[in-house]
């Protein structure tokens, strides 16, 4: 039996896809919710769905990884009325 290969997908990246995907921010709306720049979204997107096209592409699990980021200042929003405020869960 062959084991499935697994993505991890870390939270920084989640949520700039999250924003800008889902929630439809521009990178600069984005990156001011996160804390960070708007080249750092840019970054975070492509590396974000770079890894998970691949993973579907290869038909991999794909995990989110609430603890690793590559921002210390990043945190999950998990209120979308605090998204829009740009106010961050504590």
């Amino acid at each position: 039996m062959t084991q499935i290969q697994t993505v991890e997908i870390p939270i920084d990246q989640f949520e700039a896809m999250r924003h800008c995907d889902i929630d439809q921010m521009d990178q600069t709306q984005a990156g001011e919710i996160m804390g960070i720049s708007r080249g750092t979204v840019q970054r975070l997107l492509s590396l974000g769905r770079s890894q998970l096209l691949g993973a579907i592409l290869e038909n991999s699990a794909i995990t989110i990884n609430l603890k690793k980021s590559e921002e210390t200042n990043v945190s999950m929003c998990t209120n979308k009325q605090q998204r829009r405020n740009g106010r961050r869960s504590s």
